[in-house]
């Protein structure tokens, strides 16, 4: 690749911002340029930090491996966006792993080039670390932030003033969401555990608000720059971002409104800040009359869970499967042990200890089928019926489409 075009990407990259010509151009010799196949792994979790990345093209996804071996997406990044940069300062082993989600150009640089350079320029490498430094640092403060309360982000003191029928209240500037959020907050402090704790949830919220989005500029109930600016939004979200903002206790009343409610004002405010307002500037991007437009509590939130109930039970029925081929491995190995069956706790007849562990595993594939069949009725969703199923206040064509969009949205 072309000198100059790796010397004007390093310039857009955040590490490398406060950077002078001369030293970017020194900085773009150590780099190294792949290309990187979908479903490779840039690095892998408790491997030793080698090199840093750079996304000059593509996706990749920052992943954890759980207790139960699957892989949890805690983010995704994009171009310009940099992973390992830990690597500079030692070679800790990764706590998690990257994965490639789409073909990717990646620019990497090794950390041995930064010992060579300490040598040749140590005020250049200072400058890295120092910019490394700071950004681990906001990057633990926004971790903190997270595990201990999303209200923990509000950092400023800046508010900004909401109104609904019950009157105004002054809103965290910092959070996407609303009053009607804030006001969910009080009146449901019930079990403590917020909705946020439930990720497959959170991103069917959002591919049921980006099939709306589509629908409704499809029926031109929407504008192209609102409508972009929501499936915009709504995407933020399906790749993991804003989660935190999702607060609503996950016991509640009203059959889910506090829910559909925060997902609304989440989207709204993002979609206004990719339009270039203000958060609470309703008037470009309401909750209501554009994210939650030709829809009810009533249709959203069922979908939302039988989408969320359809991930989680393939999650399931892939570590059952992990389960039974565990089971019949055990049969083999204890073909040959002969214990007594028993009845009616009694001893009965000899077995082999294979015979009972191969029982365990068929009963567990005819789960795993009971399971498959009832997920079928998962598939049968209400969109368009709107709040008691009779489609006021949606187009009649809008069930019909809305389905087709979340069909190939969900995949």
């Amino acid at each position: 690749m072309d000198k100059k075009i790796i010397t004007e990407f390093l310039k857009n990259v955040e590490l490398f911002k406060n950077l002078e010509e001369k030293e970017i151009d020194k900085i773009s010799n150590f780099v190294k340029v792949e290309n990187v196949k979908k479903g490779n792994y840039l690095f892998k979790q408790n491997t030793s930090r080698e090199n840093m990345f750079m996304i000059f093209d593509g996706a990749v996804d920052l992943v954890k491996t759980t207790s139960f071996g699957t892989e949890k997406k805690l983010n995704k990044f994009s171009k310009y966006d940099f992973l390992g940069e830990g690597s500079f300062m030692d070679n800790y082993p990764h706590s998690t792993s990257a994965k490639v989600t789409e073909d990717s150009i990646i620019f990497s640089i090794h950390s041995s080039h930064i010992n060579e350079l300490m040598k040749d320029d140590s005020i250049l490498v200072a400058k890295i670390l120092s910019q490394i430094s700071r950004i681990i640092s906001r990057r633990m403060r926004q971790t903190t932030n997270q595990v201990v309360d999303a209200a923990a982000q509000y950092i400023s003191g800046r508010t900004r003033k909401e109104h609904d029928l019950l009157g105004e209240r002054d809103v965290p500037y910092e959070f996407y969401y609303g009053i009607q959020t804030l006001r969910a907050t009080e009146n449901f402090n019930i079990s403590g555990v917020s909705i946020n704790h439930f990720e497959d949830l959170i991103i069917a919220l959002a591919q049921v608000k980006l099939a709306c989005a589509k629908t409704n500029f499809e029926l031109g109930l929407l504008s192209p720059k609102v409508a972009d600016a929501i499936i915009e939004a709504c995407q933020f979200i399906i790749n993991g971002k804003l989660h935190t903002h999702f607060v609503v206790d996950m016991v509640q009343g009203g059959a889910g409104t506090s829910t559909n409610m925060n997902a609304n004002e989440v989207i709204a405010n993002k979609a206004l800040e990719i339009m270039g307002y203000e958060k609470g500037q309703y008037e470009f991007c309401h909750p209501n009359n554009h994210v939650n437009l030709s829809q009810s509590t009533n249709d959203v939130y069922p979908t939302a869970l039988k989408i969320a109930n359809c991930y989680s039970n393939k999650k399931l029925v892939a570590v059952l499967k992990e389960l039974i081929d565990s089971f019949k491995n055990k049969a083999k190995e204890f073909s040959h042990v002969i214990k007594m069956g028993r009845t009616q706790l009694q001893d009965a007849v000899p077995m082999t200890l294979g015979q009972e562990f191969g029982a365990y595993a068929a009963t567990l594939e005819e789960e795993i089928t009971r399971l498959e069949q009832n997920a079928k009725l998962f598939l049968e969703i209400n969109m368009g019926g709107t709040a008691i199923g009779t489609g006021i206040n949606a187009d009649p064509k809008f069930p019909e489409i809305v389905t087709n969009h979340l069909w190939e949205i969900t995949g």
